[in-house]
């Protein structure tokens, strides 16, 4: 009953960067639901033309471009950002247009009296502490390592100030290293598939790195916990991740076993600005959104490696 109570009151969903990885794998489970999408985002979206009819094309940057939105959302979902920590580094830039934009989203919430935000944040607001664990609060701002921890610490304080002074409720949930479908980029996982593929050596940067990588839907399915359970939440930050950390050469052994790469697997030195150890608490998030994330390493690297034999 609770579950209806709360789909009475959240029907209508916006989904920002609802053309990326994430957005897009939320917006199919969000419709399958049977709530109200619409989706925001500066790119088509090239998986889905069902989802790209519901997607209003414009760009967060510009101010001008927020007034495409409806203003009856009952909840913003905000995942609009430049994502690569690395081209972060190299371009710093980036990262003051993730600021701009979650202030543009932000205001436009205000300008219309929407009283519900979720803000995906991330593992990177953590930044580089002796404790590879973290729990919601071991932020602390002096150990940001990179203008994109620096944006997403930033987004977050955004948020809370927003709440604080116009009455905007928020979840903020951090992620961890997602992979799965809808991703083509130059992360870890879908990098290691298409290299350990071509037979080739593969260098990976860190030989202790250590990381909690989430399977996509389990990520999904956290953000839908968040949406279902808002009221009750609210105003919470969680990790959204797997709780357990694998070694980047041991994610990098499971990819080369599953595509019978023939490759030699280099290790090479950490790169600037990227952390090196990182595993989520994520019991917060079980005991307040009955969060479960369901897929091993294992599971969710056979199931990212079918996906991309089948359609990229």
């Amino acid at each position: 009953t609770n579950l209806l109570k709360m789909k009475n009151k959240i029907k209508k969903i916006l989904i920002t960067g609802s053309s990326g990885t994430i957005g897009t794998r939320l917006f199919e489970e969000l419709l399958a639901l049977s709530y109200d999408v619409i989706g925001f985002d500066k790119n088509h979206n090239k998986w889905n033309s069902n989802l790209d009819k519901l997607t209003i094309i414009g760009d967060l940057l510009k101010k001008e471009d927020t007034k495409k939105i409806p203003a009856d959302i009952d909840i913003i979902v905000h995942f609009a950002a430049n994502a690569r920590v690395y081209d972060l580094v190299l371009e710093p830039d980036l990262a003051l247009e993730n600021i701009v934009t979650t202030y543009n989203v932000l205001d436009f919430t205000r300008r219309n009296g929407i009283k519900r935000v979720i803000f995906s944040s991330s593992r990177e607001v953590y930044g580089n502490k002796k404790e590879i664990i973290s729990k919601e609060t071991d932020v602390n701002i002096q150990l940001c390592e990179s203008p994109y921890a620096a944006s997403k610490v930033s987004d977050e304080a955004l948020v809370y100030s927003f709440s604080k002074c116009y009455g905007i409720d928020y979840i903020v949930c951090r992620f961890s290293n997602v992979y799965g479908m809808y991703d083509e980029s130059e992360r870890f996982i879908p990098l290691m598939i298409r290299k350990l593929k071509k037979n080739g050596d593969v260098e990976i940067f860190g030989k202790e790195k250590i990381l909690d990588f989430t399977y996509i839907d389990d990520c999904v399915g956290g953000v839908i916990g968040c949406i279902e359970k808002f009221d009750n939440v609210k105003n919470n930050v969680f990790n959204i991740a797997s709780g357990k950390g694998t070694k980047l050469i041991d994610v990098a052994k499971i990819i080369k076993k599953n595509v019978n790469s023939k490759s030699r697997i280099l290790i090479g030195n950490n790169r600037p600005g990227e952390v090196v150890g990182y595993i989520a608490n994520i019991s917060k998030a079980k005991k307040l959104l009955e969060y479960m994330p369901k897929t091993s390493i294992h599971e969710g690297v056979k199931k990212s490696i079918n996906w991309y034999r089948n359609n990229v």
